[in-house]
């Protein structure tokens, strides 16, 4: 670790940079010294990617200063900060796996002897960069002949090629297994000793404190501070990251009541709503019965997504899961949904056992499951359509395509639920992306109402809305459960997830934690468990 009166190789202070609409970093500052590995943590939208991208010269700050060696520095592309020793490897190896190892280490450089290539010269060299961080294999071999592990090492063995003194590694263990992890870190640790600036950008809290010997925390664009590992607990760091004080209770969240169903769900709606108007989650927990289980999932897994994971979610409830993002929260949801396709693992649903996890969303769709994804504008909302286009979508798909749902059908269903759920738009027939996010974000949950699903993945439902639509949504949300529906329930809101959830599962580093009961934890508790701290 750098000592205290070691001076910084590379330091940024005042970093600004904005783009339209958006202001992505404000007075952003990171300090990196030699033979030190420097963790960069945050949430998602902290600013951890736009301050490397200005540090190797993607993007240009509007204001601040950058100093390599007390010096200024203004890199206006990644090849120049290449040339002043800052070289970045990235969450995707990005290197060609049909060339030889030696040739991805010095491709667009190689070394020339009488005007030709000198391919023995090369291999040598490559061959001598990997054994000085103990990786023997053959470099004349393809690159795809080995492991992603492997790739990272020659992406690495790539970057330092260029004398590099500032080594940027940006999610480099996102997609590799624990013992391809330990042999990265072990490469670090040699890099780390030669006297290199490792900056190591991850959302994983065991591998930032087995690796770190400095953390700075960013959020919303901002240095929240910059901290010695060996002096920052699990729990402080969660707290920076979110904006929780330590000693402080995190602000409170909505509550209300409800209402589901299907093809004449609109009176139920409307009597649900009415009935539970006003009454407050944590005042009225539902009634408890013996837990019957929808969903069981078990050994379900993606690689560098999601560890073997086991999960049962019971009719008629609200299982919530809890963590940081990247802890695996959004990576289970899409398995569960088969909007990704999962390595293993098998789902039952109904006690049906499906032999394998779904292939596609179609088949999740067959077995009553609807997702909303935390994309809204990505994944969700086809913003060129119109509200009554976008609410049939997932019915139509029910249906299947050769099946088209009679328009005045569709008119029906969306003049229902634009009434239900308060949804404010001039016209069935307006474009959706007309709309504030709030109501978008009722239309596809109303989507989803639509083909009266078993179990609803809610992904972020409440992220990026007003405070009241959010109170209207997590009011609809509490009391589907009322007409027997499940939901698994995901959000970075905290509080929200004590107040709405029967059950809670917690992951970190992309695995689940614990599992825990409506009351069994509080909002001091839950970042304890989340950071992985006894409570």
């Amino acid at each position: 670790m750098a000592a205290a009166d070691v001076a910084p190789v590379l330091e940024l202070t005042g970093i600004h940079k904005e783009f339209p609409g958006v202001k992505a970093l404000s007075e952003a500052g990171l300090r990196l010294y030699p033979g030190e590995v420097h963790t960069l943590m945050g949430q998602n939208g902290a600013g951890k990617s736009t301050l490397i991208k200005v540090l190797t010269g993607v993007y240009t700050p509007e204001r601040g200063t950058m100093l390599l060696d007390g010096k200024p520095i203004r890199p206006a592309s990644t090849l120049e900060a290449q040339e002043l020793g800052i070289s970045t490897v990235y969450q995707e190896v990005n290197l060609c796996p049909n060339l030889s190892v030696a040739e991805n280490i010095f491709i667009g450089r190689y070394p020339r002897k009488w005007g030709r290539i000198d391919w023995k010269g090369m291999q040598r060299d490559a061959a001598r960069m990997l054994e000085a961080m103990q990786i023997d294999i053959d470099v004349s071999a393809p690159l795809s002949n080995y492991s992603l592990a492997v790739q990272q090492m020659v992406a690495i063995s790539r970057a330092l090629n260029v004398n590099a003194r500032v080594l940027i590694l940006d999610e480099p263990t996102s997609s590799l297994d624990e013992a391809e992890v330990q042999l990265l870190f072990a490469v670090l640790r040699r890099l780390r000793d030669q006297g290199i600036a490792i900056l190591f950008v991850t959302h994983f809290l065991d591998q930032t404190y087995a690796i770190s010997d400095r953390i700075t925390v960013m959020r919303n664009g901002e240095r929240e501070g910059e901290y010695a590992c060996s002096e920052l607990s699990r729990l402080a760091l969660v707290n920076k990251m979110i904006g929780a004080p330590v000693d402080a209770p995190m602000p409170g969240a909505v509550a209300g009541q409800a209402a589901a169903g299907g093809e004449t769900q609109a009176a139920d709606h409307a009597d649900a709503a009415e009935a539970g108007a006003g009454a407050g989650v944590q005042n009225a927990p539902r009634a408890t019965a013996p837990a019957e289980v929808l969903l069981q999932a078990r050994g379900l897994g993606r690689r560098g997504a999601l560890m073997p994971t086991d999960i049962a979610i019971n009719k008629g409830e609200v299982l919530g899961l809890c963590g940081l993002l990247g802890s695996g929260r959004t990576e289970l949801a899409r398995l569960l949904f088969g909007a990704d396709k999962a390595d293993g693992g098998a789902i039952m649903v109904d006690g049906r056992d499906n032999a394998a996890s779904f292939a596609t969303p179609r088949d999740a769709i067959a077995a009553g499951i609807g997702f909303c994804s935390e994309d809204r504008k990505h994944e969700g909302a086809i913003l060129s359509l119109s509200v009554r286009e976008n609410l049939i979508l997932a019915l139509q798909a029910q249906a299947g395509m050769l099946r088209a749902i009679p328009l005045k059908r569709q008119q029906e269903l969306a003049n229902d639920y634009v009434k239900w759920l308060g949804i404010k738009t001039a016209s069935i027939e307006t474009p959706i992306g007309t709309l504030s996010g709030g109501n978008q974000q009722k239309v596809l949950l109303a989507r989803w109402l639509a083909t009266e699903p078993k179990l609803m993945i809610l992904d972020e439902p409440t992220r990026g809305i007003d405070v009241r639509a959010k109170e209207e949504i997590m009011s609809y949300v509490t009391s589907l459960c009322s007409k027997g529906m499940s939901i698994l329930f995901i959000s970075s809101e905290l509080p929200e997830v004590l107040r709405c959830s029967d059950r809670m599962i917690v992951m970190r580093d992309r695995k689940a934690c614990g599992e825990y009961q409506r009351g069994d934890l509080d909002d001091t508790s839950v970042l304890q468990a989340i950071a992985g701290e006894a409570a």
